[in-house]
């Protein structure tokens, strides 16, 4: 237990600081009326609560836990004792429980709410997954910086949706091309960019995708500007689509009218997907070119040094990377039938990157992990009725989605700072790999 009086002390500076963050954004909100004035409505009340839940939170973590986040001056012994088997087959789990999700969502939540929780939770977070796995080849294996990573996506979606619009081509024929366009993009990119690093090429591939966007805008007579492109041709099986119409698969297999058959088809579509890139990733890890992502990424000096390429190197992460962005992009031009610049912005690129770190670079476990909880964690507050009866009936959780995920990327980074899972299956095995219950060596970390 620590002291009293310094546990007070520490919670009365985080009330403090709580409420100085708080004033802008939670005391102050700004409205605009129907004369199109700004209107300042003062919530004091809630900036007050959060610094009491903040103060009485330090208060305990400072009784319970006197030593806070200091390190311990003695290193901790480091076990070389293998993991758990079950870390094993938590992807065989994890895959088990998608394939089931669907069922489980109809058997839990009815027909009509089954709707909800297979779109908005099922089809959407496999999205993300999707873009982060593609994100986590440049970023997680390369170490390359790229804050801009939305350009891809938009490439995938506006080329797949002008092919099959302007050229009548097949979804299964305009998935590949868009991935192959936004690969190219990516190669692009890469040219005048290859001596640049670090914080350097996260502002020149963060321009990149400002570019895009603004081209997406301003370009009218091929891209609609700010109205978009509407009436995309939804994915087919042999002709048969799943929407209302003489085509309907359902329909033709004598099948009661549903929304959820094509739910069904385009959940498992996405995860399809997610699990080619998957498995894209993990055979070019154990490749030569996926070890020379990793050498990159740990030294770049070290890695010219033994003779590979870099500039390859760079130009082929960077085109993996936009090749899976692409993907991603061609699936959710045809998904929503519809798309705009407005689904293109800096917001995006900024929650699929909070996802690869949050998850752990390099980890394809963790970043799903992560994904699942960051975007199924924002549709969740959609649904928590409960704090607006706590902070009233006029409060809007989602408006507070970007805090809240700020607050736990701080608290991730401080309690684990290399994501929520650090260690990752070895690209090359030296030797073969100890099994549990063998002798364990314990030794001092360095």
């Amino acid at each position: 237990m620590g002291s009293p009086a310094e546990a007070i002390k520490k919670a009365l500076l985080a009330a403090v600081v709580t409420f100085g963050l708080a004033f802008p954004i939670v005391a102050l909100r700004t409205d605009v009326n129907l004369s199109n004035q700004l209107v300042l409505t003062e919530r004091w009340g809630l900036a007050f609560t959060l610094s009491g839940i903040a103060f009485v939170g330090a208060l305990l973590l400072a009784l319970i836990w006197p030593a806070g986040l200091s390190r311990p001056a003695t290193p901790k012994a480091v076990s070389t004792t293998p993991p758990h088997p079950f870390q094993r087959y938590l992807p065989r789990i994890g895959l088990g429980l998608l394939v089931a999700y669907p069922f489980i969502a109809v058997a839990l939540a009815g027909n009509a709410g089954a709707v909800k929780w297979i779109d908005n939770f099922g089809i959407q977070i496999l999205i993300y997954i999707l873009l982060a796995w593609g994100l986590n080849i440049t970023v997680g294996l390369a170490g390359l910086l790229d804050l801009g990573y939305v350009a891809f996506y938009a490439v995938g979606a506006y080329s797949s949706a002008l092919l099959a619009k302007t050229f009548g081509l097949s979804f299964w024929i305009v998935l590949p091309l868009a991935g192959i366009l936004a690969a190219f993009w990516g190669f692009l990119i890469g040219l005048p960019v290859l001596r640049l690093r670090g914080d350097y090429l996260a502002i020149v591939t963060l321009a990149f995708a400002e570019i895009v966007r603004l081209v997406l805008i301003n370009w009218v007579p091929v891209t609609g500007g700010y109205a978009g492109i509407s009436g995309i041709p939804r994915p087919t099986i042999f002709g048969y689509s799943f929407l209302p119409g003489p085509d309907n698969l359902p329909a033709a297999l004598g099948l009661p009218p549903s929304p959820l058959y094509r739910l069904f088809f385009m959940f498992y579509l996405a995860l399809a997907l997610a699990m080619m890139a998957y498995w894209v990733t993990t055979r070019l890890r154990k490749l030569p070119l996926g070890r020379a992502w990793e050498a990159m990424r740990e030294d770049e000096i070290a890695c010219r040094s033994l003779g590979i390429n870099t500039t390859k190197t760079k130009l082929s992460a960077l085109a993996a990377g936009g090749f899976f962005g692409g993907i991603a992009g061609a699936f959710f031009s045809a998904r929503q039938g519809f798309i705009s610049p407005e689904s293109f912005t800096f917001m995006e690129s900024a929650v699929i990157v909070a996802i690869v770190v949050l998850g752990g670079l390099g980890s394809m476990i963790g970043v799903a992990i992560a994904a699942t909880a960051m975007i199924g964690g924002t549709e969740l507050l959609r649904e928590l009725d409960v704090l607006s009866a706590v902070f009233g009936p006029n409060f809007d959780p989602t408006q507070y989605r970007m805090l809240l995920f700020g607050l736990a990327m701080v608290m991730l980074m401080v309690w684990r700072p290399k994501g929520l899972i650090t260690t990752r299956e070895p690209t090359v095995r030296l030797k073969p790999p100890v099994t549990r219950g063998a002798p364990t060596i314990t030794t001092a970390a360095e």
